[in-house]
């Protein structure tokens, strides 16, 4: 049978209700005694601390005046001669650090100036002198010395120094490895490590045929200024010759 509606509860003794949660202990008095006393003592410390320094003497400062250093007599030193001081080379007149043309050779026809090159002249050197100008200003170019001579119907020479302000970088060691990358990039050629200049490359190019006009180049840089070097022959030329060049040209610096 269901269950009946409103049935009554069995007899026995009645179920324990739920006992409440315990509140959480309230914090003692004796808690709050012991920080406030804790505080108090920090005070106390401190202000005690005070009237101490201040019943102190007051401790001296060291003087600012130092002791006066004797002057040295006697005349200074010498300035340095311009076997140690390349700056007095490097700016001085540019155009006497280029090598001389040898015995029986006589000026390129393209030497027709003074020897000189400015910043417009030096970037009509460039397949593209509009972009050549431009980062030439930013490489904060300041002149360039330029010579050149003919050997007969054998061979010409070019010889340029580029001057650099090098100011905010080392445009002159930037130009040096620009031209070596072009130079890998004008053929096939061997080259060599110019002794003497660190990172200077030297370079023969090989010929396509027999009618094809020899050609070699050299890229180094010292100090402010970069060295560029080109041959042009209607014979082989050597590693020896050009090379002797370089050598010599950068022994000048």
């Amino acid at each position: 049978m269901e269950e009946p509606v409103g049935a009554a509860e069995p007899e026995g003794e009645p179920a324990d209700e739920a006992a409440p949660a315990p509140r959480p202990r309230r914090r003692g008095r004796t808690t709050l005694l012991i920080a406030a006393a804790a505080v108090l003592g920090v005070v106390a410390g401190t202000c005690t601390g005070y009237l101490v320094q201040a019943g102190r003497e007051p401790t001296k400062l060291p003087p600012l005046s130092q002791p006066v250093l004797a002057q040295a007599k006697g005349p200074g030193p010498e300035p340095l001669s311009a076997a140690r001081d390349s700056g007095l080379r490097t700016d001085g007149d540019l155009r006497k650090l280029l090598l001389k043309k040898p015995k029986g050779a006589k000026d390129a026809a393209w030497t027709d100036g003074d020897g000189w090159q400015n910043l417009p002249g030096y970037a009509n050197n460039f397949k593209s002198p509009d972009g050549a100008f431009a980062n030439l200003v930013g490489e904060e170019f300041r002149r360039a010395a330029v010579t050149g001579w003919e050997m007969d119907s054998e061979y010409s020479v070019e010889i340029r120094l580029v001057q650099f302000r090098q100011e905010e970088k080392l445009a002159a060691a930037d130009a040096s490895i620009d031209g070596q990358y072009w130079a890998e990039e004008e053929g096939e050629s061997d080259s060599w490590v110019i002794p003497g200049t660190g990172d200077g490359r030297a370079y023969v190019y090989k010929a396509v045929d027999d009618t094809r006009l020899r050609s070699a180049s050299a890229h180094a840089w010292r100090g402010d200024i970069a060295m560029e070097l080109w041959i042009y022959s209607s014979k082989p030329i050597t590693k020896k010759f050009v090379m002797d060049l370089a050598e010599r040209q950068m022994e000048q610096l």
